[in-house]
């Protein structure tokens, strides 16, 4: 038994010491530019080609209205298309420098910007949230719930959520309408909570402080419940900082990093490079989404006041690839370093979850902003250990690779919709096109 815990222990040490020598072995501060050849990067030109292919069956075979995909290799893009349509109803060709919404993969950039905060000393990774949010001192944990009045009864925690907690989803928040509880989809209505979105004159502090009086899923550090914990954290950095969370942003991130076209509500100029959320309408047709318990034109539309830490941005395939290019370089870019080495491998190749998300034997397991691959994933074809990723509420996927310094971004804009197995497809295309 001790000799197979050593064994697991090494295990992890090497696992552990590769991913550090991933994230570093590519330091570079040179903005992203366009590979002079694909040879040039050890991509083979002809089998490029096979990626054209595939992605436009998608499309043709109408499993997507339209897509823009994007790869780089070494900082360098290699591969940058679109395919389809923005506008299916119009036929409104896309194009590479078209705008999405990326819902969930604003939470990377959220994360980032907590951990700019804590290299500088603001606080400590476990502190509870209720020293800088007070109304989250004396939360309580659910015990039983009443469908027909929506009444329960509660019990108090067993400990403080922690930022670190809000990072990893393990605080016990929940996410409303997308909640896999009803009762706490039934909770987070009645309280007027903003899940995502929202066009309304609603600020994120307003929205923080109702969720607070709500009672958790469980004790904080018990399980991985996906949550609003990423909008915690924006309102946090806002704290913090003593900025408001999107000039934050702007500041310290998306100027720094010339990311020209990622905002939380678009400028008059750019709003007609936003996508179309789409949805089938029949075997043949695709419809633009309609006005659910969000308006799909939040982010042209309305008081523009809500910035969700946890899904309000919208960004190109381009400036989202320069963000990840960032922390693949070990957090420099542009001539400016913006975290640590060893504060992005916090970020992305820790375990900060132990066995609640994946846990040892799993194939991923989950870091401070992402989900890992872990050994066990690389075996099963998952992709190399290390690789860290995530996605967003309208069909948007990345996935960093340190070890083949990768990134792809697969940029589309539909929801009640499959995939169309495209993230997957784009995948094994581009690994296919390796010739080094």
């Amino acid at each position: 038994m001790k000799k197979l815990v050593f064994t697991a222990l090494v295990g992890l040490l090497i696992f552990t010491a590769k991913a550090q020598t991933q994230l570093t072995s590519s330091v570079s501060s040179k903005p992203l530019s366009v590979a002079s050849t694909p040879e040039s990067v050890g991509i083979s030109s002809e089998r490029l080609k096979r990626i054209d292919n595939a992605l436009n069956q998608l499309v043709e075979q109408n499993k997507l209205p339209g897509m823009v995909a994007l790869f780089t290799k070494n900082g360098q893009i290699v591969y940058q298309k679109a395919f389809g349509y923005s506008d299916f109803q119009t036929k409104k060709p896309m194009k590479t420098d078209d705008i999405f919404r990326i819902a969930s993969m604003t939470k990377a950039i959220t994360s980032t910007a907590v951990m700019m905060l804590y290299e500088e000393g603001k606080f400590s990774l476990d502190d509870p949230i209720s020293k800088f949010i007070p109304e989250f001192k004396n939360q309580r944990v659910i015990k039983s719930f009443k469908f027909a009045d929506t009444t329960y009864t509660s019990e108090p925690v067993k400990s403080e959520i922690t930022i670190r907690h809000l990072l990893t989803h393990t605080s016990g928040l929940g996410y409303g309408v997308i909640d896999g509880d009803e009762s706490f989809k039934m909770m987070y209505k009645k309280a007027g909570i903003v899940d995502l979105y929202t066009t309304n004159p609603v600020k994120i502090g307003d929205n923080i402080k109702k969720l607070a009086k709500l009672p958790l899923h469980h004790n904080p550090g018990e399980k991985f419940t996906y949550s609003e914990g990423l909008d915690v954290l924006g309102y946090f950095i806002e704290i913090v900082s003593g900025q408001p969370f999107d000039e934050y942003l702007k500041q310290h991130l998306f100027e720094p990093l010339a990311m020209q076209d990622t905002y939380f509500y678009l400028p008059e100029a750019k709003k007609d490079r936003l996508a179309y959320i789409h949805k089938p309408d029949s075997a043949k047709t695709w419809v633009r989404y309609p006005v659910t318990f969000y308006d799909p034109n939040y982010p042209i539309s309305g008081a523009k006041t809500f910035f969700s830490g946890g899904a309000g941005l919208s960004s190109t395939a381009k400036d989202y690839a320069t963000f990840l290019q960032m922390l693949l370089n070990g957090g420099t870019m542009n001539g400016k370093r913006f975290l640590s080495r060893t504060t992005v491998e916090l970020l992305t190749a820790s375990n900060q979850t132990g066995e609640l998300y994946g846990g040892s034997k799993g194939e991923s397991f989950f870091s401070l902003g992402f989900s890992v691959v872990s050994p066990a994933g690389q075996s099963k074809g998952n992709g190399n250990a290390g690789r860290f990723s995530w996605g967003g509420y309208f069909n948007t996927n990345y996935w960093v690779d340190p070890k083949e310094k990768i990134i792809m971004l697969l940029m589309k804009q539909t929801q009640a919709a499959p995939d169309g197995g495209s993230e997957a497809l784009f995948t094994r295309m581009i690994y296919q096109s390796i010739d080094e």
